[in-house]
């Protein structure tokens, strides 16, 4: 079965090139794919030329608007109705795309493909997921930035979500889910985390293992983390910002002197195995999970590999139905969401 990718060609801190580079890297990976570039013809035909790739392995479409990354997202989704991320949302929405990925601006593509796509039936808020790496493999945390303000039966949802996720395309048998919270005991945290642990307790919440800390995320006790937004972004960035600081002490211990630098060479190989753990790029691709369409999110310095990997994502969640799978189940709980 073929599987077509919206593209952004237009969106992110190295578009076009990141987005269009990233599909032919991903065309080699994933050969049932096809891709639709959004944007400016003449400027994704130009980079087709330059990277030395025949048009006749993709679709085209138009799009005369760029969303800037700086923009304001309710500036985007009220006066650029042709953007290029406006275009893609749609695309899904008609059914010409199964799916749209994109390195652009964050607020502005949770609010255009909220608006555009709407969410599943029975879903409040759509949440953005990310995977992390960790001892015994990844984790799955959400929300890492649509929702600062999150009600119990939000978290709860996101458990939900989460969980199927994991099972159907990390391929997670049975997924232990836990809360973030600030320690494991259940008189911890604020009233809305102790009331969304106590639901999923006495729902029988498949997986739910209780409260968990941000060292279990990358500790393999948990498969599933589930927080607000806020906490969940603010743990994301610190994780990046942590990963680029033991880069550059390991540059800096390194280089210090010629005995320094043999050791490198004896430890190249080891280093070379660490790199391709940790490397972030491995898992670039946020999910925007909830809607009515297939939504991901990369990030906006994403170089080509990082930006097939996001693609990848993409083709996974499209090829295990994983929208169908959450729809079904949000109906079996018949959980109303209150506001």
């Amino acid at each position: 079965m073929t599987i077509r990718i919206a593209l952004d060609a237009m969106g992110g801190d190295r578009a076009p090139g990141s987005p269009i580079e990233g599909a032919v890297i991903a065309l080699e990976q994933h050969p049932q794919c096809a891709f639709t570039l959004v944007g400016q013809p003449d400027v994704i035909q130009g980079e087709l030329a330059r990277l030395g790739v025949g048009v006749d392995r993709f679709v085209i479409h138009p799009a005369s608007e760029v969303v800037g990354m700086a923009e304001k997202p309710s500036v985007a989704l009220r006066t650029k109705k042709d953007s290029s991320m406006r275009v893609g949302a749609n695309l899904v929405k008609s059914g010409e795309a199964n799916a749209f990925v994109s390195s652009g601006n964050t607020g502005a593509l949770m609010a255009t493909a909220r608006y555009v796509l709407k969410t599943l039936p029975g879903v409040d808020r759509p949440a953005i997921v990310a995977v992390m790496p960790s001892i015994t493999g990844q984790t799955l945390m959400l929300d890492v930035g649509a929702n600062v303000d999150c009600t119990a039966d939000h978290l709860c949802q996101f458990a939900l979500m989460g969980r199927i996720y994991a099972t159907a395309v990390l391929g997670i048998r049975k997924p232990r889910i836990g809360l973030l919270n600030i320690g494991e005991e259940e008189i911890k945290g604020n009233e809305v985390v102790k009331e969304a642990a106590e639901r999923l307790r006495q729902s029988g919440g498949e997986g739910f293992i209780g409260n968990v800390e941000a060292s279990d995320i990358f500790t393999g006790g948990v498969d599933v983390v589930v927080c607000d937004g806020f906490v969940g972004n603010v743990a994301l960035k610190s994780t990046e910002g942590m990963a680029r600081m033991l880069t550059h002490f390991l540059k800096e211990a390194f280089s210090g002197s010629i005995w320094t630098k043999l050791g490198y060479l004896a430890a190249k190989p080891a280093l070379t195995v660490f790199r391709s753990r940790v490397d972030p790029r491995k898992y670039n691709g946020a999910i925007l999970l909830g809607l009515n369409g297939i939504v991901v999110k990369s990030h906006g310095s994403a170089d080509p590999y990082a930006f097939s990997r996001a693609i990848a994502v993409a083709v996974g969640l499209a090829a295990n139905r994983v929208n169908d799978k959450i729809r079904r189940d949000i109906a079996a709980s018949a959980a109303p969401v209150r506001e």
